[in-house]
C-alpha cells in the first residue's frame, strides 16, 4: 500500500489557528476531491482535510481497502486496518503542524470512507470529537481495536442511511445502530428516502448536527 494523501483548505470564515477541522473519507473508486463539495455545504468555520484513500483502483479512482463485491461486500481486513492505523499516526501530527484545535476533529465518511471513519473514531475516541457516517457500515473485523464504553461517549456519531440503498442495504444502517447502543456510544440516527447517496436534507442534519458541537470547551 501506498501512503495515504491530504490536501488541505483553510476555513472560509476565520483564522486558521484554532480552527475545528473536518476531516473527508471519500468511497470506494473516489478521491480527495469527491466530497469537497459537500464540505462547502456545511459550517465555514471548518479547515477541510481531504484524504485520498493508498490504493488506486482506477485511473483517478482510490479506496482504503479492497472489496470483494459479493451479494454482500467482503473487505480485506488487512488493507483496513493499516488505513485505520495510517490515519490515527498522521491526525494529531497534522493538527498539531498545523495549529488547529486538537479538541475539534471531526471526521466525515461516505460508504467506505465511513466505514474508516468508524473504525478510528471507535479505537481512538480521544482523538475525534465526533463522526458522521454516511452510507457506511461498522467493520466487525475492527471491533477487537475498539475503546472501552466509558471513553466511546466521548465521540458522538452522526449514523445516516438510505432505506434505497441498493449497494450498503439499509440493515447495514441499522446493524450501525444497534452496534453502537450495545458498544454505550453516544449517537443520533437518521434514515432517508434515499439511495447510496448523499441528499441536501441529510446534510442540513449533518450540518445542525456538526454546529450544536462546534462550541469550544469552557
Amino acid at each position: 500500500m501506498s501512503a495515504l494523501t491530504f490536501q488541505l483548505r483553510p476555513p472560509r470564515t476565520g483564522p486558521m489557528q484554532g480552527a475545528p477541522l473536518l476531516v473527508l473519507l471519500h468511497g470506494v473508486g473516489g478521491n480527495e476531491r469527491n466530497l469537497l463539495p459537500v464540505a462547502d455545504a456545511l459550517d465555514p468555520r471548518f479547515a477541510v482535510l481531504s484524504v485520498r484513500g493508498p490504493l488506486q483502483v482506477s485511473p483517478d479512482g482510490f479506496a482504503f481497502f479492497n472489496v470483494r463485491f459479493t451479494p454482500e461486500p467482503v473487505p480485506n481486513a488487512e488493507e483496513a486496518e493499516a488505513s485505520r492505523t495510517a490515519l490515527i499516526d498522521v491526525l494529531p501530527r497534522l493538527v498539531q503542524e498545523q495549529g488547529l484545535d486538537p479538541q475539534r476533529v471531526f471526521l466525515l465518511g461516505f460508504s467506505q470512507g465511513a466505514i474508516i471513519g468508524a473504525s478510528v473514531t471507535l479505537s481512538r475516541p480521544d482523538l475525534v470529537a465526533g463522526l458522521v457516517m454516511l452510507s457506511g457500515r461498522i467493520l466487525p473485523e475492527a471491533r477487537s481495536t475498539f475503546a472501552p464504553a466509558h471513553a466511546l461517549g466521548e465521540a458522538p456519531v452522526f449514523v445516516a442511511h438510505g432505506r434505497q440503498d441498493a449497494k450498503l442495504g439499509i440493515h447495514h444502517g441499522r446493524a450501525s445502530r444497534a452496534l453502537l447502543s450495545d458498544l454505550g456510544a453516544t449517537f443520533t440516527y437518521r434514515e432517508y428516502d434515499m439511495g447510496h447517496e448523499i441528499t441536501a436534507q441529510e446534510l442540513s442534519d449533518v450540518n445542525a448536527w456538526l454546529e450544536s458541537r462546534l462550541a469550544p470547551p469552557a
